[in-house]
């Protein structure tokens, strides 16, 4: 049984979570805090004795991003999954929170009384258990200096080297790229690598819901070269530029008057998702691209697998996934390798590098 360490300022919100994680077998609330200072105090003293912190971000005295910031600096470990009512309209705060180690997160409503429906309480258990099943990130994220002249001059020769290796390549290419627990800290390890002359369109399925997916576009664009954001229905797919899939709603690529286009569709979820790598991978059996490069990195559950494996009867088809010692959750990496799918099993850092090898720059 996994010991959880709730931190939150609303007795009743507390007393509404603790019942829900306690509902399930899996896990127990072992101890509570009312803010970060007493939750600091207590980690200072037992951090080893617990599992998961599951923390809220607006608390009074020492809000959740602060005590993530000095468990940081004091070096305390343990795996933190985000619940509040700020990530909403806070996707930024979601995302600085990420930077700062947190796993995972889950939006909770803003009253204890809507917190008590089976879909909340799922989605709550589910996020809980990937945390539970993932690693702690090793360090707060550093994030690229977009301008940096060292960092501008050693690209550039990486570059040059990679262009050279790379001139033969020919045809159509496009990369397809998924993700979930864990994702949007790894594609600050990826997308930024990424020169603005990769001669292919990127597309990417990560899983978030509503209203965080713009969030991160905009962050992974402040860092990048090349252009990010956040998929539109009628995106006409360029070289040079990644279109992230709008989170609760499907995204699938289509022929249009010969070009690719962003469809974006409403449907159920499948594995459990919507956004699914799954169907904007089959959506590609038909394109337009001589090869597509799948990259699948770390997340809970299989969705990728089928999707890959369908596009595999029709289409070329070069498969990167994250080896398990870099991934925060060895899930949907793992359940490519074991199908069968990954042509390549490379570790996070060296992503960027294989995808650039594998389609080539202008």
């Amino acid at each position: 049984m996994k010991k959880i360490f709730l931190v939150d300022d609303s007795a009743l919100m507390r007393s509404v979570l603790s019942d829900i994680i306690n509902s399930d077998g899996r896990f127990q609330v072992v101890k509570s805090a009312k803010d970060g200072e007493e939750a600091l105090s207590i980690l200072q003293k037992e951090a080893s004795s617990f599992d998961v912190m599951v923390l809220d971000v607006n608390m009074p005295r020492m809000n959740g991003i602060d005590l993530l910031k000095c468990i940081n600096k004091e070096s305390i470990r343990i795996k933190t999954m985000m619940s509040s009512t700020d990530t909403k309209e806070g996707a930024k705060v979601t995302l600085d929170a990420l930077d700062l180690g947190a796993i995972d997160f889950v939006h909770k409503p803003d009253r204890a009384s809507a917190c008590k429906t089976e879909d909340f309480a799922k989605e709550f258990l589910s996020t809980l258990d990937a945390v539970c099943s993932s690693r702690i990130p090793t360090t707060p994220i550093r994030k690229p200096v977009k301008n940096e002249e060292k960092e501008k001059e050693k690209d550039k020769a990486i570059l040059n080297v990679i262009k050279k290796h790379t001139s033969s390549i020919t045809g159509k290419k496009l990369v397809a790229i998924a993700s979930s627990t864990g994702g949007p800290r790894a594609l600050q390890a990826v997308i930024p690598k990424l020169p603005k002359n990769l001669k292919a369109p990127v597309i990417l399925v990560q899983h978030m819901p509503v209203g965080f997916t713009a969030s991160l576009a905009s962050r992974l664009d402040s860092l990048s070269e090349l252009t990010v954001k956040e998929a539109a229905e009628g995106d006409v797919l360029e070289a040079g530029t990644v279109y992230i899939a709008k989170g609760g709603i499907h995204m699938y690529i289509e022929n249009t008057v010969g070009k690719s286009v962003i469809h974006l569709k409403d449907g159920p979820t499948r594995e459990g998702v919507k956004p699914s790598a799954n169907n904007m991978y089959e959506s590609l059996m038909d394109s337009r691209y001589d090869e597509i490069v799948c990259v699948v990195l770390t997340g809970m559950g299989a969705d990728g697998t089928e999707g890959i494996k369908n596009l595999k009867t029709k289409k070329r088809v070069h498969v990167i996934s994250q080896d398990e010692a870099s991934c925060t959750v060895y899930g949907m990496p793992r359940a490519v390798a074991v199908a069968g799918l990954s042509d390549q099993v490379v570790s996070l850092n060296d992503v960027a590098q294989e995808i650039v090898m594998n389609v080539g720059v202008n």
